[in-house]
């Protein structure tokens, strides 16, 4: 049946795949390098602070009861594993509070991904050079988040997860890129790992498995990786293909040209951006909006009479839905959640969806209070202003005080400073690491791209922290 259509773009996944595993840290451009540390900061701050959860917890005894050769790091738990499995546990502590980076046009979080796949093949080397580092986790960037484009968000509003689909990609062509695999193998480790994307949206109205999808995808990719380097064959136009192709099922409306456009001259790696909120992407303008509502009118939760909130469709769809006391995953993708939490506390970070908060009258109160729809105007402006937000806050004397905010606070767009990334990294691992590791851990990234040997860093993001 593949042979009776044309397929969506020639040769795509073996182009993909050309790129990727011809792919030397000098060929990356200034720009890509620097976005990249930044990533690397972020991501492994998300990992530590991951592992303190419950729920980590509970896939790393999974891993751990394996048994499996300890070759890998569990960040932040002072144990090891294989390479597979030490993806497996890192990849779900990366993705574990809505913390991690997230390239808005694909909606991967690819940190979560790279990071931990990247590092767990410098450790299994003895700790590979910081350059190696830097270019397996590019390669993870750009074959994950050009596929994902290609998806385009019709893959989101079927109901798949882009973490586990997409990001399955980006997972294979980091390991890939670490195993320096030919250009040959390398194509059927994308067919491998096209075979093994999944992961359903369902599962953010307060399921712990959203954080597994990544874990999962990254696992997928090692594996991929590994047996297209013992030879075992994948699907070779895995991408492409007109029937059973990871596009055709997963997407009503692919745009398969984005696999391939500008490919080495456009970074998608530059169009990733940074949380500020620890909850999803789509709901951080609206929490921005609000935020400046209320400091710059000087106004407290109790003042507020009603919030009305306009959206893009995907917002809308991904998160304006009844809020419940589902669990810490449904109330950090819950709009009315996140908003409440920025009228009582003036943020949205780890604090604010502890597990006693999430039945807070107050904040229940609050919810009542909120309203949201889909705008026209902000539907009219397409995919790329899907984050956009028009907030409206009336008060009890019947004052009315309005926001419209294009781009989120963190994105390419709108970027967070460096020392934005390290503020939050200080902060999410502070009850993690030792002052002088976190020291020692800031100043091993900002130089990555000079370190010979890795096993430094390695060290102190693997040491055992605290449960959460």
């Amino acid at each position: 049946m593949s042979g009776t259509k044309p397929p969506l773009l020639d040769n795509a996944t073996r182009d993909l795949a050309e790129f990727a595993a011809a792919l030397r840290y000098e060929d990356l451009p200034r720009e890509v390098v620097e976005r990249i540390k930044l990533s690397v900061l972020d991501s492994i701050g998300c990992c530590l602070f991951g592992a303190t959860l419950p729920w980590t917890r509970k896939v790393a005894d999974l891993a751990m009861a394996e048994g499996a050769a300890p070759v890998a790091s569990l960040m932040g738990m002072g144990k090891k594993s294989s390479l597979a499995l030490a993806a497996l546990v890192n990849g779900t502590s990366g993705h574990a509070f809505e913390l991690d980076d997230i390239h808005k046009e694909s909606i991967v979080h690819i940190g979560s991904l790279a990071a931990p796949i990247a590092f767990a093949f410098a450790e299994e080397r003895g700790g590979a050079p910081g350059p190696d580092v830097i270019t397996g986790m590019v390669a993870g960037y750009e074959v994950g988040a050009r596929v994902g484009n290609a998806a385009t968000m019709s893959l989101f509003f079927r109901g798949f997860h882009p973490q586990g689909t997409s990001g399955a990609f980006a997972a294979a062509a980091t390991a890939g890129r670490m195993l320096g695999l030919d250009a040959g193998r390398f194509q059927h480790a994308l067919g491998i790992v096209g075979s093994q994307a999944g992961g359903l949206m369902a599962a953010q109205e307060g399921a712990m498995v959203k954080r597994f999808h990544s874990g999962r995808a990254a696992q997928s990719g090692v594996y991929s990786a590994l047996l297209a380097k013992a030879d075992f064959t994948g699907i070779t136009d895995v991408l492409e293909a007109a029937y059973g192709g990871y596009l055709t099922c997963y997407s009503d409306k692919p745009d398969a040209a984005r696999l391939t456009a500008g490919l080495g001259a456009a970074w998608e790696t530059l169009n990733v951006g940074y949380k500020p909120h620890a909850s999803v992407t789509s709901i951080h303008t609206a929490l921005d909006g609000l935020g400046e509502i209320m400091r710059e009118n000087k106004l407290a939760a109790d003042d507020v009479e009603k919030v009305e909130a306009g959206l893009s469709p995907m917002t809308h769809v991904h998160c304006a839905w009844e809020y419940k006391a589902q669990g810490v995953t449904a109330a950090q993708m819950n709009l009315y959640y996140g908003l409440a939490v920025i009228a009582l506390d003036g943020v949205a970070f780890t604090e604010q969806y502890r597990e006693d908060r999430l039945r807070d009258p107050r904040i229940l109160d609050f919810i009542g209070r909120v309203t949201a729809c889909v705008d026209p105007e902000i539907e009219s402006m397409g995919a790329p202003f899907r984050h956009a937000a028009k907030m409206k806050v009336t008060t009890r004397g019947g004052r009315t005080h309005e926001k419209f905010l294009r781009d989120r606070r963190g994105s390419p767009e709108n970027p967070l400073k460096p020392e934005d990334i390290e503020y939050k990294f200080r902060h999410v691992v502070g009850a993690c690491l030792s002052k002088s590791d976190i020291e020692k851990a800031v100043r091993l990234v900002g130089t990555l791209e000079q370190l010979a040997d890795t096993s430094e860093l390695i060290r102190i993001v693997a040491a055992p922290g605290i449960k959460r």
